[in-house]
């Protein structure tokens, strides 16, 4: 595991706790309302369609497309300088949800809106792993 320097690293915490031992196992899982179906993301302790607390995590096939997405080429923090340029995009998953990441194996202008993806995962401290994407095969 390579020495991660850009912090904060995400939190974890009870309402957290699932969905980064997921990715720690190479798994994307997101919370699904028992009530109504909604697979949501961000994670909350609500449906934010219907507002029911009623949940399960299940896991997404980590498909999805490039929904938006740009170019860094402005170093914003110093942790961040030997990345630049690099992207960060919005994923639409096919499940659903969207989720901002980055899309690697690619040069960053590369990354265009409709680019089939699929996650992949970067472990960068002991108990974090972050979920990316890559250009689907």
């Amino acid at each position: 595991m390579p020495d991660y320097k850009k912090f904060p690293l995400p939190e974890i915490n009870d309402n957290t706790r699932p969905f980064w031992e997921a990715t720690s196992k190479g798994e994307l899982r997101m919370q699904k309302c028992t009530d109504c179906g909604y697979i949501r993301y961000p994670i909350n302790p609500v449906c934010t369609k219907c507002l029911s607390s009623n949940t399960e995590w299940v896991k997404l096939s980590g498909k999805g497309s490039v929904w938006s997405a740009l170019v860094y080429h402005h170093v914003f923090n110093p942790a961040f300088a030997d990345d630049v340029p690099y992207n960060v995009s919005m994923i639409q998953l096919d499940e659903g949800p969207r989720m901002f990441s980055n899309v690697v194996g690619c040069a960053p202008d590369a990354v265009k809106v409709g680019d089939a993806v699929e996650v992949t995962f970067d472990k960068v401290s002991d108990e974090i792993t972050i979920p990316r994407f890559k250009p689907a095969k």
